[in-house]
């Protein structure tokens, strides 16, 4: 048995949980001992609490109380905790365990964030961006499990990707490989990234309600009504679940703006397919809650551009944790290290 930490940073909201490791593992996480299941962790604590705005060491003293907070109810000592796992939105350097202006958490700019957990607690420390975390979850947990080349894409506010290749978490040279959402698929479309028709702009939950909003604009400039937005003082509140929620109850609208999303949603995976050849691609939030308005479009584009050959041996899934990914992935960066 041995007890990890996980810390999930986010935009929004910042988590810390404690897990027990029941089964055995390898040195590393590049060749696991077995394929694991849920069951070989249990999650013993969550504490969850929105992310203090501006600089980050409000939220770093915050993460320090809860972790002490934890693990006082938990009855143990920092030296019963074997690794504390750290999951954050990029750019990071997991080499020297900083976080470098992530664009979703304004103020943290060069936060030795592994060096500040160790020395407070002694235990050991490791950081990795949101997008190989998740990776690392679902191939350990989730819908990747006993797959060896896998592509994890987030679907969240942004687009990122994970990539496990022949094995192994592969993060590049600088911990920049897999950031999809860059790719620009048109020439002009929603903003993502930073990037006019990128992947990020046409495939996350921020692209689709910049989608959202361009179409109910035109609707509503034509005298057209619409159902799921009255008038142009309710343009900033529309998202990505909103139109989820009317496209399913068969708003025509709706579907169209979800119909937009999986036709670039399939370009682009027409292209990660081609070049890496993955096996499965596993993709989760908007997705995994939208598949059934997502997929169809998708697929169809997909057997158009891909490659027949690299097709036929890669299945695209939607993530098999669900909203507990974030809690796993931060853990699964702990047992990476084992």
């Amino acid at each position: 048995m041995r007890n990890l930490i996980g810390v999930d940073i986010g935009g929004s909201k910042c988590a810390v949980v404690l897990g027990r490791l029941g089964a055995e593992v390898g040195t590393a996480c590049h060749e696991p001992a077995h394929e694991f299941t849920v069951d070989d962790i249990a999650i013993l604590d969550r504490v969850s609490f929105p992310t203090p705005a501006g600089q980050w060491q409000p939220a770093v003293e915050r993460i320090d109380e809860t972790i002490d907070a934890i693990l006082s109810r938990s009855g143990l000592r920092p030296s019963d905790v074997c690794k504390i796992g750290i999951s954050c939105g990029g750019p990071l350097d997991s080499r020297r365990g900083t976080i470098l202006s992530p664009p979703n958490l304004p103020g943290w700019d060069n936060v030795e964030i592994v060096k500040i957990l160790e020395d407070r607690f002694g235990i050991e420390a490791v950081l990795q961006n949101d997008a190989n975390a998740g990776a690392l979850a679902e191939w350990l947990f989730g819908a990747a499990r006993g797959f060896r080349n896998v592509v994890f894409m987030t679907f969240g506010t942004g687009l990122g990707a994970g990539l496990i290749l022949d094995g192994r978490l592969y993060s590049g040279t600088n911990d920049m490989a897999g950031e999809v959402g860059h790719v620009r698929l048109e020439p002009v479309g929603p903003v993502g990234y930073g990037k006019a028709g990128s992947f990020e702009g046409f495939c996350s939950g921020g692209g689709i309600a910049q989608l959202a909003r361009m179409k109910v604009i035109e609707k509503l400039q034509a005298g057209e009504k619409v159902a799921f937005c009255s008038g142009m003082d309710q343009l900033d509140q529309l998202d990505a679940r909103i139109v989820a929620s009317a496209a399913m109850d068969g708003d025509e609208l709706a579907r169209e703006i979800y119909r937009i999303s999986g036709h670039y949603l399939g370009k682009g995976l027409a292209i990660l397919i081609d070049i890496l050849n993955p096996e499965i691609i596993v993709i989760g939030s908007v997705f995994a809650r939208a598949t059934e308005l997502l997929w169809p479009e998708a697929k169809r584009v997909l057997e158009e551009e891909c490659l027949s050959r690299s097709r036929r041996v890669c299945r695209v899934v939607p993530a098999g944790l669900g909203e507990m990914i974030g809690d796993y992935a931060a853990l699964s960066v702990a047992i990476a290290s084992l």
